[in-house]
């Protein structure tokens, strides 16, 4: 079986892979400070809590965005499951040529992005990951890893929003029912989200102009489902799309 591992500055994903079937995945706080130890047995216990046993782990492929953590995700895998891990990033032959320059500079989890979103969707396709930062990927007609856009994550902008404005509360991210809000909090919600909606919507908007023909737009990351509601143009929302990269990465490298 393969653990594979996406390492976010805000949080950190897993899964557990039988074959081609995602058999139990997690999302955790990323937490810098975790030892090897502590994130060995914090994995274990969820493994014991979904019924796998961590002795049928044979393997492991990890997308990590904080370095800091690489040599810790290392000793964890090589001390709790005897494993060497894989670690993905643009040295790795995905399949999926990299025209960014440097191609050093695109993210782990932005490549096995974009690997998934071929392999299940087609090309050309976007990908927008919903991550601290919100990442959009194009990928042209001829499966090509053009680039993309960075953006700060919705989340983001309300704590600066919280932490520059004296008067201002820490709010909760929603959907508001309405674009006026009658009050402070909805007010704040309403701009949060209708004013991410729309940037959301017309950077794909120009990217979907850019590419030319018809993309598919896929959403992925912790709040894909909330945003892409308001979308006009995310089609779909594939929450384990990173996962499923990651898999894909590590059976090509076999």
């Amino acid at each position: 079986m393969l653990l594979v591992i996406d390492i976010g500055n805000t949080n950190t994903s897993l899964g557990v892979f039988d074959g081609e079937n995602l058999t139990a995945n997690w999302r955790l706080t990323t937490a810098r400070e975790r030892t090897g130890d502590e994130w060995g047995v914090h994995t274990r216990n969820l493994f014991a809590l979904a019924g796998l046993d961590f002795k049928s782990i044979d393997a492991i492929a990890i997308a990590s965005v904080v370095p800091p953590l690489n040599f810790t995700l290392k000793r964890m895998a090589e001390v709790y499951f005897r494993v060497t891990p894989l670690f993905v990033d643009h040295t790795i032959e995905t399949g999926v040529p990299i025209l960014y320059q440097p191609p050093s500079d695109v993210g782990a989890d932005r490549i096995v992005d974009a690997v998934a979103a071929i392999h299940k969707y087609g090309a050309p396709c976007i990908v927008v990951d919903f991550g601290t930062a919100t990442t959009f990927d194009a990928i042209n007609a001829t499966g090509e890893y053009l680039g993309g856009v960075i953006t700060p994550g919705i989340t983001i902008s309300s704590d600066a929003l919280f932490e520059r404005a004296a008067k201002l509360p820490r709010v909760e991210i929603k959907r508001p029912e309405k674009v006026i809000g009658s009050a402070t909090v909805e007010a704040m919600q309403s701009g949060l989200y209708y004013g991410y909606v729309g940037l959301v919507d017309d950077i794909l908007r120009r990217m979907i102009d850019e590419l030319g023909g018809s993309p598919r737009v896929i959403a992925t990351g912790g709040l894909a489902p909330l945003i892409a509601k308001g979308s006009r143009y995310v089609e779909i929302v594939d929450e384990t799309l990173t996962l499923e990269g990651l898999r894909l990465v590590y059976e090509r490298t076999k």
